[in-house]
C-alpha cells in the first residue's frame, strides 16, 4: 500500500483531472462504433479509474459518476 499527502489545491486538481476522465469513458461507452472488446477494456479502467475517484471526492460528487451500464465491485 502507498500513501501520498497532498493540500486542499492539489485535491481539487486531482478530482478535476479525474473527473474529466470519467466523464470521456462514459461517453465513449455510449459510442456504438467501438468495439465490444475495446468497450470492456474500457469497462475496467473505468473501475480503476473510479474507486480513485473516491478517495478524493466527496460522497455526493461520487454519486454523480455511478455509472448504470458500469458494475462498480
Amino acid at each position: 500500500m502507498l500513501g501520498i499527502l497532498i493540500n486542499e489545491k492539489e485535491q481539487n486538481e486531482l478530482q478535476y483531472v479525474i473527473k474529466r476522465e470519467l466523464e470521456e469513458l462514459l461517453l465513449d461507452l455510449e459510442d456504438h462504433r467501438i468495439d465490444k472488446m475495446v468497450k470492456q477494456a474500457m469497462c475496467e479502467r473505468y473501475k480503476i479509474i473510479f474507486h480513485l475517484y473516491t478517495r478524493v471526492a466527496s460522497e455526493e460528487e461520487i454519486k454523480k459518476y455511478i455509472p448504470k451500464k458500469v458494475q462498480i465491485e
